[in-house]
């Protein structure tokens, strides 16, 4: 018997070291660090769905504005900000993304939000089926068409929620900068699709006394869903794209919004807190004259020397636009004259730019107008005499090679402008004029859009902001953080 218990004891003995050598290994296994987690992400996926992510507004189409009722899409916007995507839609969104372009692939992730119709196709008097948020993109003749005139030079909103659109649609041709995601959680940006400077272009009268106008119902209504977003929330707006090209768009809404990126012309009515280079972007205006392409006038063939058509008594910075008439209006070389949109007054206008060799563009009430993408498309050299122009692009275009830049102070001394002008030789304005016809593709909207056009651009610009909009995040965590310790002592 004693041999027995021998074995038995030691048999007792290996069954405990190796149990303690697992629970020695499974403690120190636990404690050390990792970089992927213990359990799969997808599990948390069915433990804790994501109810935010895949949140859709619809409002009907039938919705009309009333006096009685400020706010007429507030009911269906709380109402269908509760109501989860269905899968089948998500599973059809995600498929015609993937087929189009590859999401690892692409440059920026956006999720657009499924604003109601009456905030951006609606605008353009689009009426789509029941619960059809957006138009059908693929066929040409079904795409809801843009005011011209000059509502045209503020259409960025419009180029850019249809490239969006058209990221989820293969037989769209199109560059992978960008693709439209459905699930919030994998996007870099969030795109506000509001049409605010056709808002205000169109809506912006009262209707009715006493009562607010459409523009600034959309706006308060806006804002109201803005901030009762998750999505909102968690980054307090940072990672938000809000185009406000119009200089008085989004007037009443830009300070409570002022934590977004904005798209924006210039920063002519802006305090430096709401908007800056640092989270902004400017982007160009829509050029209103018809580009001349391969078909561009050289310098013998431009026999005018300089060319300004438009308003002439302007205020703020545009009080020069009168100097610089006073000085240049008896000019035989120069073409200085008041013009606006009637009368051809546009077509007018790209014919004199075409036969010019310089084309001023000159502050007006804010620092920037269309007439420089109007001078850049018809190859007539820019002369930007406009102290606090900011420039679309600027961090990869170098303005001075196809530009020429006057101080204001310089620009009224009388002789200045001409003197500088009259000594540019051949060759000097040949080379500028070559420059222009290498990038004035940079300063063309279009659908479907192309690489390297002005839609392309922005997009490369909000990528290029995205690193910063991360650095700041993570570092208010740090605060977030250290809160948290300290309430829970």
């Amino acid at each position: 018997m004693q041999p027995t218990i021998s074995v038995t004891r030691r048999f007792l003995f290996y069954v405990l070291f190796a149990s303690l050598f697992l629970l020695l290994f499974t403690c120190s296994d636990l404690l050390r660090p990792r970089s992927r987690p213990l359990v799969p992400q997808t599990v948390f996926m069915f433990v804790l769905p994501n109810k935010t992510s895949d949140d859709s507004i619809r409002a009907r189409d039938s919705t009309k504005f009333t006096h009685s009722d400020p706010f007429p899409f507030s009911s269906s916007i709380v109402v269908n900000d509760r109501r989860e995507r269905s899968e089948k839609d998500n599973r059809d969104l995600e498929q015609a993304s993937s087929n189009g372009c590859d999401l690892d692939r692409s440059l920026l992730k956006v999720y657009m939000y499924d604003l109601p119709s009456e905030f951006h196709f609606g605008l353009l008097g689009w009426k789509g089926k029941t619960d059809q948020t957006w138009p059908d993109i693929a066929e040409m003749d079904r795409i809801p068409t843009y005011p011209g005139g000059l509502n045209l030079q503020h259409s960025v909103e419009y180029w850019l929620t249809l490239d969006l659109l058209a990221s989820n649609v293969p037989i769209v041709a199109r560059p992978c900068t960008v693709v439209r995601v459905t699930n919030s959680s994998s996007a870099d940006v969030f795109f506000v699709p509001f049409f605010s400077s056709l808002s205000y272009n169109r809506h912006s009268k009262p209707q009715g006394k006493g009562k607010a106008s459409r523009n600034r119902i959309l706006q308060d209504e806006l804002v109201r869903y803005l901030m009762g977003r998750e999505e909102w929330s968690r980054g307090g707006g940072r990672d938000h794209l809000i185009v406000a090209h119009h200089p008085n768009s989004m007037l009443q809404a830009r300070r409570k919004l002022g934590s977004a990126m904005f798209l924006l012309a210039d920063f002519g009515r802006y305090p430096s807190k709401i908007a800056n280079l640092k989270k902004d972007i400017i982007a160009p205006y829509r050029h209103v004259v018809r580009s001349v392409g391969n078909d561009s006038a050289t310098f013998e063939e431009r026999p005018i020397l300089a060319y300004f058509q438009g308003a002439i008594n302007r205020k703020d910075g545009g009080k020069i636009r009168r100097k610089l008439y006073d000085l240049l209006k008896d000019e035989k070389d120069v073409h200085f004259s008041y013009g606006s949109v009637r009368e051809n007054g546009i077509r007018s206008s790209g014919q004199g730019m075409a036969s010019s060799k310089f084309c001023l563009n000159i502050a007006g009430d804010t620092p920037s107008s269309n007439r420089l993408y109007d001078a850049i498309v018809t190859h007539c050299v820019p002369i930007v005499i406009s102290d606090d122009i900011e420039l679309p692009f600027e961090d990869i275009l170098d303005y001075s090679d196809f530009c020429i830049f006057v101080r204001t102070s310089d620009a009224v001394k009388k002789g200045f402008l001409l003197n500088l002008l009259r000594g540019i030789k051949r060759t000097e304005w040949t080379k500028m004029w070559e420059k222009l016809k290498q990038i004035a593709h940079h300063f063309e909207y279009q659908y479907p859009s192309r690489q390297g056009d002005s839609v392309q651009m922005i997009w490369e610009e909000v990528a290029r902001k995205i690193p910063y909009v991360r650095l700041s995040l993570n570092k208010e965590k740090r605060l977030h953080i250290s809160q948290f310790v300290k309430q829970s002592q």
